[in-house]
């Protein structure tokens, strides 16, 4: 048994010496074989340092910059291995490199090299989804654009093509989710992003809307507002809904809350239009007339004049 624990001892030893005088060679050499172009084995060094430096209990200042180096460039070796597979449009391999990457880079907490390597894997999902896209091949792209999605939600390309697979899909409401999620981003800086997600989100959900009208469905347009992130369409979906109703009691019950909701001068005044016809078939005229007043903007401004002046007329 002592001959036997002294072995163990001596192996223990022999892994510390290495840890101690070896990882700034190991280090050197992988820096060598990068410059060379040959990433896989920089990656078998880097790592070895990156290893070895658990066990050593303090290491002196050479040592720290070997380990810290490593973490550094095995994360580039990764990248560099992306983009060659890339450039031989191999996606797959691309993506797992681009994807180690990331994960080291946040294992190692260097947040810009992470984002730029997620940004890369969506990037890659994106060129992988592109064919499929184009081809209308809408169940396919769905597949790869939400991988990429998931990877960089910032990719506002991708999103978009999401978005457009799913409305394409007949997914209403899962291509109003990664529209709604895009409208959320920094408005200065994805403003044209955003323009094109609220472009779509009013044509589809317009197309919505007439297919429920053609149907006699107003129930379904209200559960269908119900269900959207955008809290200014849907109160307007629904005033739109309970006037096919003809309920226009619930139209002015719920017109307050469907003002507050509005972000927008337009969606202000498309909501007072609303309001002021329920306010006309109630025969509440004075109402009607204050109320169309305030559409100011939008594609009702005339329609609202209109209506004032046919009901000054009766007075």
């Amino acid at each position: 048994m002592k001959k036997l624990f002294t072995t163990v001892v001596a192996l223990m030893c022999a892994t510390t010496l290495f840890a101690q005088t070896d990882v700034v060679a190991t280090f050197s050499q992988g820096l060598a074989n990068a410059k060379a172009g040959n990433f896989a084995e920089a990656i078998g060094q880097f790592q070895e340092v990156i290893d070895a430096g658990w066990d050593i209990e303090e290491p002196d200042a050479n040592q720290q910059k070997a380990i810290a180096g490593s973490k550094k460039f095995v994360v580039t070796c990764y990248n560099k291995l992306g983009v060659a597979a890339y450039n031989e449009k191999n996606f797959e391999e691309a993506i797992a490199n681009f994807t180690e990457a990331a994960n080291l880079a946040e294992l190692y907490e260097d947040v810009a090299a992470m984002n730029k390597n997620r940004a890369y894997v969506g990037q890659m999902y994106e060129a992988q989804g592109a064919e499929a896209f184009n081809s209308e091949d809408y169940a396919t792209a769905i597949a790869v654009f939400s991988k990429g999605y998931e990877a960089d939600p910032r990719n506002t390309t991708m999103a978009l093509n999401l978005a457009e697979s799913y409305f394409k899909s007949d997914m209403y409401q899962d291509g109003m989710s990664v529209c709604a999620k895009i409208m959320k981003l920094n408005a200065d800086k994805f403003a044209e992003a955003i323009a094109a997600a609220q472009a779509k989100m009013d044509m589809y959900t317009n197309n919505e809307v007439a297919k429920l009208q053609m149907a006699n469905d107003y129930d379904g347009i209200i559960a269908m507002a119900e269900r959207l992130d955008d809290a200014a369409m849907a109160a307007k979906i629904t005033m739109q809904a309970y006037y096919g109703k003809k309920d226009f009691n619930k139209m002015i019950e719920l017109a307050s809350a469907a003002l507050e909701a509005q972000v927008t001068d337009e969606g202000r005044s498309d909501i007072n239009y609303l309001l002021g016809v329920a306010y006309n078939e109630k025969e509440m005229f004075e109402q009607a007339i204050a109320t169309m007043k305030l559409v100011t903007a939008g594609n009702n401004v005339a329609n609202a004049q209109a209506v004032i002046t046919a009901l000054t007329a009766q007075e």
